[in-house]
């Protein structure tokens, strides 16, 4: 078995540290000092393999899409319909690994950045274009495509409303709530559409 080499490793400590250490705080307003101590790291080092914070986050803003989309293709390789691969988009979106507390607050805080920060929201972009791509695509094969394009639209907001209502932390979801709630609004707006055979 090949040996994987510190600096991989290391990297992907502080990228993890990083999206812990935001999330904790929720908000960027963290030194590369607090994410190098919670990565157990020293300060000189996390400097060394990413130059930057700014680096830094962007390199765990990519870390966070990369695993939403690794998740999506696993969960897609199981959905022969079309309304089984909206399923699998959904339940991706709300993914244990997406949808945990500190996570969603580390979402949250990448959205304000992007309004001060092109590259942040670049990526934030192509993780939006994406999604409606995804829902879009299985949603042209049950309807005509300006309701497509009116479903995606509004599937996409379900996503967002919830993300942001867990972040207040107030009345927390747990793991399939946000599902059902998002399943039950797109039952409601194919149900003009939908054959008996079309279901999740």
């Amino acid at each position: 078995m090949p040996r994987i080499g510190m600096e991989p490793l290391r990297r992907k400590a502080l990228v993890d540290a990083a999206l812990r250490t935001i999330g904790s705080h929720g908000s960027l307003d963290v030194t590369m000092s607090e994410i190098a101590r919670e990565a157990g790291v020293s300060a000189a080092l996390a400097h060394h393999y990413f130059g930057s914070k700014q680096q830094l986050v962007i390199a765990t803003i990519q870390s966070l899409l990369a695993r939403l989309r690794a998740n999506l293709v696993t969960a897609l390789q199981g959905a022969n319909s079309a309304r089984k691969r909206l399923s699998a988009v959904i339940r991706v979106s709300f993914h244990a690994d997406q949808f945990d507390t500190e996570t969603v607050a580390a979402w949250l805080a990448f959205y304000v950045e992007a309004q001060r920060s092109e590259e942040v929201r670049r990526l934030l972009i192509i993780y939006t274009r994406r999604l409606r791509s995804n829902l879009i695509h299985a949603l042209t094969q049950l309807c005509p495509p300006d309701d497509a394009a009116r479903i995606a639209e509004g599937v996409a907001a379900m996503i967002d409303g919830l993300y942001i209502r867990q972040s207040l932390n107030a009345s927390p979801l747990g793991a399939e709530a946000p599902i059902r709630l998002t399943e039950d609004y797109l039952d409601m707006q194919l149900k003009p559409f939908l054959k008996d055979t079309e279901t999740p």
